[in-house]
């Protein structure tokens, strides 16, 4: 019986992978830049409508994001999403990070299902939150610490 549950269970996590490109597969098994920065310029915290948190810490250097790093407590997609917007931003000027849309991290995971569009909305927020959260740090209005927000997320 147990032989039949995992084979029944390996069969369904290849149904549910198979709607996902290669890059999202490889993005949810190995994130890049997870964890956080300890003294970071920039920090946010996003939730989503799903549940799902984003946190981006990222550092400064010369006006370009030098360090960015994430971290989430949602799915695999999700997992994936704050994987590649973090891949997307790194060495960017500001204002062209701030550019980065949830079309970008969708098109460069590959794609993602339409119940899953929504993890590409919540990584770009919590990016351009974190940017936000930097520039006001600039202009003297940081408090110190780590900020959350609630962000809308749209399809």
């Amino acid at each position: 019986m147990s032989f039949d549950l995992d084979r029944l269970a390996e069969e369904l996590q290849k149904k549910i992978w198979s709607q996902f490109s290669d890059v999202v597969i490889d993005h949810a098994n190995n994130p890049r830049n997870i964890g956080s920065i300890e003294d970071a310029d920039g920090y946010a915290s996003v939730t989503g409508l799903c549940g799902d948190t984003i946190q981006i810490w990222l550092k400064v250097t010369d006006g370009k994001i030098g360090e960015i790093t994430f971290w989430t407590d949602g799915c695999g997609t999700t997992i994936a999403a704050g994987s590649m917007v973090t891949e997307l931003a790194r060495g960017k000027a500001l204002p062209e990070a701030l550019q980065i849309t949830p079309r970008d991290v969708l098109d460069a995971l590959g794609g993602l299902p339409e119940e899953s569009v929504h993890c590409a909305f919540l990584a770009a927020n919590a990016l351009h939150e974190a940017i936000k959260d930097y520039r006001k740090s600039q202009a003297g209005h940081f408090n110190g610490g780590p900020q959350t927000r609630s962000g809308a997320e749209g399809k």
